[in-house]
C-alpha cells in the first residue's frame, strides 16, 4: 500500500491519509464519519499569543488567571465598536493541534466515563472550541483576556458576548 495511503478501520476502504480521522486510535474515513455531508469554509479573523503549549492543555484549569492576546487581524478593527466596554467575552477558536480524538474517556472534571459531547475536552472531532474569558484590554486591533485555555497559535474564529454578561457574578 503506498505510504499516503491507509485502510478505514470500519468500512475497509483503501483512502488517502489526508481524508480520515483518527479515533480511538484507529482510522474512520470521512465517509463513514459524515456520509453525504460537505465540509465549509471558516476564515479566522485573528490568532492566540500565549505561552501556553499543547502538552499543557490538560492541566489547564478553566477559569485561570493567566493573560492571553488575542491578535485580530487589522480588517477587523471595524467590528470592535464598543467592545472594550464589555467585560465578558466568549471566543470561539479552532483547536489546531488536535490530531486524534477519544469516544470515551474519564473526565478529568469528576472521573466519570464519559463521551466527549458530555466533557469539555479539546480532543474534539469538530476541532471547535469555546472559551468565556474576561477582557481586561484593547491595544489597537489586540485584546488582552484572562482565562483563555487555547494554545500558542489557535486560530481565532470569532468573538461574541460573553455568558457571563449580566446575568452572573465575575468568578
Amino acid at each position: 500500500m503506498d505510504n499516503n495511503r491507509t485502510t478505514c478501520s470500519e468500512c475497509g476502504q483503501e483512502v488517502n491519509k489526508g481524508e480520515v480521522c483518527i479515533i480511538d486510535d484507529k482510522p474512520v474515513c470521512l465517509a463513514c464519519m459524515y456520509g453525504d455531508v460537505k465540509p465549509f469554509e471558516i476564515f479566522p479573523i485573528g490568532k492566540v499569543t500565549t505561552d501556553l503549549q499543547h502538552h499543557e492543555i490538560d492541566g489547564f484549569a478553566a477559569g485561570s488567571k493567566k493573560v492571553s492576546r488575542i491578535d485580530l487581524l487589522p480588517s477587523q478593527k471595524r467590528f470592535m465598536y464598543k467592545l472594550e466596554e464589555e467585560p465578558f467575552l466568549l471566543i470561539v477558536y479552532y483547536l489546531h493541534k488536535v490530531n486524534s480524538v477519544r469516544s470515551v474517556f474519564n473526565r478529568r472534571l469528576d472521573g466519570k466515563r464519559v463521551g466527549v459531547f458530555a466533557a469539555r475536552t479539546p480532543y474534539r472531532l469538530s476541532k471547535i472550541a469555546v472559551s468565556d474569558v474576561k477582557l481586561l484590554k484593547i491595544k489597537g486591533h489586540t485584546l488582552y483576556v484572562e482565562g483563555l485555555d487555547a494554545i500558542a497559535g489557535s486560530p481565532v474564529l470569532d468573538i461574541k458576548l460573553g455568558l457571563r454578561h449580566g446575568d452572573r457574578s465575575d468568578r
